[in-house]
């Protein structure tokens, strides 16, 4: 959902498309406002997908986006939500907002991108929810063969494509930002930390350093929403305090 938060504010659509962030905390009742939406008045999101589909039955994810004239949620689909607010909703960017998505390296980005979501965004996951020791070895190899493409893509080049934000770099963001409060001991990526790798560091300050990055990324919710949710990798709920890490740090990549 993060992505989403970020290109949101990248474009200047505040006031075109509100937000609504649910708790972090989420039991078998899913996710709960903290207090009730104000456009849509729901509790839960599950509200929103039954409005929609009374007999609906799977799972009640985030981000989605709720459409406020036919009263109905129209897409949970994470990867096509932050596209159409850089395609179909053109009209309504701010003044100088960054094209994300430019025609021209379309087929590049989707490329990156489909490699990253497999082993990076996702690669976490089949590391973390693994249950045999097998595809445990092949993903955690394929992650960290990936974080090093990306480390020595970004040898040359500030963004991954060069001097320019886009996409790619909104989708890559919210993995690394969570790679040492979480994946790395949480789900069990310790090959190496981000702080490890130069290059990757260094441009997740960099992003950070960006307020639609930086102000988007909740450190308490994410560990939280990590070690108290998911009782099946933590039984015990505990929150651990570290690590400390400098995410003011000078980056160094002007």
């Amino acid at each position: 959902a993060q992505r989403t938060m970020i290109v949101r504010r990248l474009l200047g659509l505040e006031e075109v498309i509100s937000l609504a962030v649910v708790d972090p905390i989420r039991d078998e009742r899913g996710w709960r406002f903290p207090e009730p939406d104000p456009v849509t008045g729901a509790t839960f999101l599950s509200e929103l997908y039954l409005a929609r589909d009374p007999s609906y039955e799977g799972r009640y994810t985030v981000p989605c986006v709720w459409d406020g004239v036919t009263r109905r949620l129209v897409t949970n689909d994470f990867p096509a939500i932050t596209i159409m607010m850089e395609t179909e909703f053109a009209a309504y960017h701010r003044e100088g907002a960054p094209d994300l998505y430019p025609e021209r390296l379309r087929p590049e980005i989707d490329e990156l991108n489909e490699r990253v979501y497999h082993t990076v965004n996702n690669g976490v996951y089949k590391c973390g929810f693994a249950t045999a020791q097998k595809p445990y070895d092949k993903a955690v190899d394929a992650l960290f063969e990936t974080l090093d493409m990306l480390e020595e893509r970004l040898v040359g080049r500030r963004y991954l494509f060069g001097d320019r934000l886009t996409e790619a770099d909104v989708r890559l963001y919210p993995t690394l930002a969570r790679f040492d409060a979480v994946y790395y001991s949480h789900f069990k990526c310790n090959l190496r930390r981000l702080v490890d790798y130069p290059g990757l560091w260094a441009y997740a300050r960099d992003l950070y350093s960006i307020a639609a990055f930086g102000e988007t990324t909740n450190f308490d919710h994410i560990k939280r929403h990590y070690y108290m949710t998911q009782r099946n990798v933590n039984p015990s709920g505990v929150v651990p305090k570290g690590p400390i890490m400098d995410w003011d740090a000078p980056h160094s990549r002007d």
